[in-house]
């Protein structure tokens, strides 16, 4: 199973290059494959390339259902 998530352009690097954050936590992606980006766009990144833009509001959805999933999952049954 494959999983994209979205992260915020943080920082436009040299060589087609970004850094992104995803919950605070900051990674350096490529960004070869998307075309006029700014810092404050959100993209959906798999296996440290970032594949296609996202709407920021589809974006911030998107993280918080990742959130519920995983505070679910560390959930402890009585």
């Amino acid at each position: 199973m494959c999983l994209a998530i979205p992260a915020e352009v943080t920082k436009l690097l040299p060589d087609a290059m970004a850094v992104v954050t995803i919950d605070g936590v900051s990674k350096e992606i490529s960004v070869a494959l998307i075309e006029d980006l700014a810092v404050g766009d959100y993209v959906i990144i798999h296996v440290g390339y970032a594949l296609t833009k996202i709407d920021p509001e589809e974006a911030r959805r998107t993280l918080e259902l990742l959130r519920e999933l995983s505070a679910e999952g560390q959930e402890v049954a009585p």
